[in-house]
């Protein structure tokens, strides 16, 4: 038995002992559902609903050892006078009373409302989609895709607007929670000290989905969630931490229960130890893909670390020969040979590659020395090229990369050779500016502009999402920004506007 087996079953057989099997009269000291409902992973005939009973949220939840009956009910109307489904689960305290409800044998392409009951306790209602049928002619699918929000540095004004938005679904890519304190004039303060530990984690969620904002947001779509590195560890690599904590792979299991936990993710997601399943495909009909990746579990670790440390690092090739060896892999061997199957094996009009990362090259010196960030596909660029030549040579219909990460907007064509003019697009990039974290200068962006002609569009200054309407016949992506994070009531409006027209790769200004 390995050390986070043994581990994990001693820890489940003493909470078993310990705890008594069921509260049967649950009386809440408190409103359980502080921090709301959510759904996502959607399918033709379901999806998964998510609540977690926490009425004391900051200090682990508040409740006692014991697992709650939590009932649920799914209707067709927002007035739950057409109950579709109904059911009852367990919120089990080895799961921090999280309740993860997989729903099935429901309409394709339609919306329905849900709610949780425990004890007289009732939740917020929620709406949700379900995904067309497979192959079916869908005439549009609208759909945002948002990342990075640092707590503290921003009010969630970016959510209250993206839940106003006509959607169907919204896409997460990564840094949900951030476990460190950073940045400048914080608008508000997270709950604790950088988080280790398990009960740590779970309190770090705790402070961030409290927030309405968020909370309306998730109520009003479903959502697909992926992470990037701040859910663990600023610039972590498989099994290496930026400090090098030799117990880091404890920490990690922590952290990816703490993130299963508070994700409306499928039963088949959760973690064993510091090992999780986290990509995954997802079909709109025939209009849409949607492959999610893991950028984080298992790539090799960043070349060229900073002495004493690992984590990222600006490296020059003449210095760092060793950023450009040819087995380099950012996603991992297994997870890449499944990503260009199912590139190969679409039939989709619109293929998405829902990542967290600019896959874009940037050299970040202007003149001839050239030098790239090891965190991000530039610390990869082997790994980047398998994967935009798999797409130039098996042709997978409308390949459109979505990231974030970076905290500014960006429009890119993507090459296989970024470094000869003449090598037309493969694919379009569109990465998003942050939710409320802050981004570089924009007189760095500005400079770096004449190093990397297939950059399209670089803005820094504001933060927010991006919403993109799919239909047969092209991809309108609107880059939706706030006016100033650090107030809540801000207004939101379009930075720009972007077309991608059906069998051409790269986007024009709308």
């Amino acid at each position: 038995m390995s050390r986070f087996d043994r581990r994990n079953f001693l820890l489940a057989a003493s909470t078993a002992l310990a705890a008594p099997r069921l509260w049967a009269r649950p009386s809440f000291p408190a409103d359980p559902f502080t921090l709301g409902v959510a759904s996502g992973a959607p399918l033709p005939d379901g999806f998964v609903l998510w609540t977690r009973l926490a009425p004391d949220p900051m200090n682990g939840g508040g409740l006692p050892p014991a697992a709650v009956e939590v009932r649920w009910e799914v209707a067709r109307d927002e007035g739950f006078r057409d109950i579709v489904r109904a059911g009852r689960t367990m919120a089990e305290p080895e799961h921090a009373h999280s309740v993860h409800v997989e729903v099935a044998g429901l309409e394709p392409a339609r919306w329905y409302w849900y709610r949780f009951m425990a004890g007289n306790a009732v939740s917020a209602v929620g709406r949700t989609r379900t995904a067309p049928a497979p192959g079916a002619a869908v005439s549009s699918l609208r759909f945002a895709f948002a990342s990075c929000q640092q707590y503290e540095q921003g009010f969630y004004a970016a959510h209250r607007h993206l839940a106003e938005e006509e959607l169907d679904l919204v896409v997460f890519l990564g840094d949900y929670i951030y476990e460190s304190s950073w940045g400048r004039s914080h608008v508000r303060k997270h709950e604790g000290p950088e988080p280790y530990t398990l009960a740590q984690y779970r309190n770090r969620y705790a402070r961030y989905k409290s927030d309405a904002d968020l909370q309306r947001c998730h109520a009003a779509f479903p959502w697909l969630v992926t992470w990037d590195d701040h859910e663990v560890d600023n610039d972590y690599a498989n099994d290496r931490s930026e400090d090098l904590d030799p117990e880091f792979l404890v920490r990690r299991a922590a952290a990816y229960q703490a993130y299963w936990e508070h994700m409306p993710l499928r039963r088949s997601a959760l973690p064993v130890g510091p090992r999780m399943q986290l990509y995954d495909r997802h079909d709109f009909g025939g209009l849409a893909r949607f492959h999610v990746l893991d950028g984080r579990q298992y790539r090799d670790h960043q070349v060229c670390p900073r002495y004493g440390r690992g984590g990222s690092n600006v490296v020059s090739d003449p210095l760092c020969p060793s950023r450009l060896e040819p087995e380099r892999s950012l996603l991992g061997s297994e997870q890449e040979n499944w990503l260009h199957a199912g590139l190969s094996a679409s039939r989709a009009r619109w293929n998405i590659v829902a990542q967290q990362l600019l896959m874009a090259q940037v050299d970040r010196k202007p003149g001839p020395e050239r030098q790239f960030w090891s965190d991000g596909w530039d610390g990869y660029p082997a790994a980047r090229a398998r994967l935009l030549r798999a797409i130039a040579e098996r042709k997978p219909s409308n390949p459109l990369v979505i990231g974030g990460d970076v905290h500014f907007n960006c429009v890119a064509d993507l090459k296989v050779d970024f470094d000869n003019p003449d090598d037309a697009a493969v694919a379009t990039e569109f990465c998003g500016t942050s939710i409320s974290s802050q981004g570089p200068p924009q007189t760095r962006l500005n400079a770096l502009r004449s190093e990397n002609p297939y950059v399209r569009f670089a803005h820094s200054e504001k933060r927010g999402y991006v919403v993109m309407e799919l239909s047969e016949r092209r991809c309108l992506a609107q880059l939706r920004v706030i006016d100033n994070e650090k107030e809540a009531s801000t207004p939101v409006s379009t930075l720009a506007a972007f077309i991608v027209e059906n069998g051409r790769a790269g986007a024009e200004a709308a």
